[in-house]
């Protein structure tokens, strides 16, 4: 699950957390190419909606994230998006909560960025099977960042949560291929029917 539940992380934790969060997002709105935010409509919704289909893996369940796939494609945009999107979870459905909200945008909006900066550029420059190999590699940093990201935020908490926290890792593995395989579906089609889909912003 991408989503740490209310009561389970320590206060310094929410704390520090929340503060970082939200210096990323006004730092994130200020950058962002603005062109984006359409794209940032629609794909925080597909996130949102995906979130709701959930696959038991062992003690926990798991569901696609998207952040790998909103990295590449929205850039710096990506980090409002999701936050928009995981606030509309806790409100509407109680994923998460409102108390952790910055700890669950952390563990997503940060790998989103790592993909813009580190596989966006690749993936534009690719032609044929490459595209597929960016999309794969994309999908699978999101998802990887983000299971060791909850797994250090529970460690964080106390040495307590640690066999928790290792389990949760290894139910994002099939999550991973999984997601890898849907990015690079989604970002080689766009390639060919869209690429300006793809073209960088101004500050991206």
């Amino acid at each position: 699950m991408a989503h740490i539940p209310d009561g389970v992380l320590s206060l310094p934790v929410l704390a520090t957390s929340g503060v970082v969060a939200a210096g990323l997002t006004l730092v994130a709105v200020k950058r962002m190419n603005y062109d984006r935010i359409p794209q940032a409509a629609v794909l925080a919704a597909a996130f949102f909606v995906a979130s709701l289909v959930t696959v038991p893996v062992g003690p926990s369940s798991v569901h696609l994230i998207l952040n790998g796939l909103m990295g590449v494609l929205l850039g710096w945009a990506a980090v409002p998006a999701l936050l928009v999107a995981l606030c509309m979870q806790a409100v509407f459905f109680g994923y998460g909560g409102l108390s952790v909200l910055g700890v669950n945008a952390l563990n997503l909006a940060l790998p989103a960025l790592l993909c813009a900066w580190f596989i966006a550029p690749g993936l534009r420059a690719a032609q044929g099977r490459a595209v597929l190999y960016w999309g794969a590699a994309a999908g699978a940093l999101g998802v990887g960042l983000t299971g060791v990201m909850v797994m250090l935020s529970l460690m964080a908490s106390g040495p307590e949560y640690l066999p928790a926290g290792r389990v949760i890792l290894v139910t994002y593995l099939p999550l991973l291929l999984v997601e890898a395989a849907v990015t690079a579906w989604a970002l080689s089609f766009m390639k060919r029917v869209a690429p300006e889909l793809l073209t960088p912003g101004e500050n991206e």
